[in-house]
């Protein structure tokens, strides 16, 4: 599909003309680093997404030293990253910032969006919560999200190291995409599952202590002391290929 035809489907849904642009460009970035369930599946996914208002607006409801708090207030949670990001980036850390974001679903892949705060010369940690989908290693009901942690880390010399992991051994998008069973989405980590298991608890009692017992995010945003390390691992790593490379 090619990128107008990926505009046009979004379009049709009602998004104004810039949010169709930045959900564009999330579907096909995902496509093209091989996040297939972050990519074009999802655009069936956001077809079909109930009580879906294109003309939503995320609103920031707080702001103090080191902390802001923001509501979806019905926009999608890529949207919502998205002023996120732009706030960031328009008032940069002094020299760190929690963030909190309530009714923040979906998030897409987080790796975007701490990718372009690393592009802007800052760490950036966030973590986003979901419907639970992950069951205790030993079984019974979904009682976590994947809940993914990506962490950006920028490179003054060329492209920063992007961390983007999820807690599950697949992603509920590898299941929307087809190339996963559903039955598949348990924590990774085989006979050591526990403790992706305790990832997902613990970064979802992060969220919900912020934002309450709701979908969420949470993100930390930062001024580096020193921005050398991902210079430094490139270096080491001669020319391996390291985590968020395309």
């Amino acid at each position: 599909m090619v990128p107008e035809e990926v505009l046009a489907r979004i379009r049709a849904l009602g998004f104004a003309e810039e949010d169709a642009a930045l959900l564009a460009d999330h579907f096909l970035d995902a496509e093209r680093r091989g996040k297939l369930g972050h990519g074009l599946a999802r655009l069936p996914f956001l077809e079909s997404l109930p009580g879906l208002d294109p003309q939503a607006r995320p609103e920031r409801v707080a702001s103090g030293p080191g902390f802001e708090r923001w509501e979806a207030r019905g926009a999608l949670g890529y949207l919502t990253l998205a002023a996120i990001c732009a706030g960031v980036e328009a008032d940069l850390p002094a020299p760190v910032r929690v963030i909190a974001a309530g009714d923040c679903f979906p998030t897409g892949a987080l790796g975007y969006w701490v990718r372009r705060l690393a592009r802007a010369g800052l760490v950036a940690v966030l973590t986003a919560t979901s419907p639970p989908r992950l069951a205790h290693p030993d079984g019974g009901e979904p009682l976590a999200g994947t809940n993914p942690l990506a962490i950006g880390l920028p490179n003054a010399d060329g492209e920063p190291i992007v961390v983007d992991v999820s807690m599950g051994a697949v992603t509920y998008g590898d299941v929307l995409s087809g190339a996963a069973r559903a039955e598949e989405l348990v924590p990774f980590g085989g006979e050591q599952a526990y403790k992706a298991f305790a990832l997902a608890v613990g970064l979802q009692g992060l969220v919900e202590s912020l934002v309450g017992e709701r979908f969420g995010a949470v993100l930390l945003v930062a001024q580096p002391e020193d921005a050398g390390f991902a210079a430094r691992l490139r270096g080491r790593a001669a020319g391996l290929r390291l985590p968020g490379d395309a």
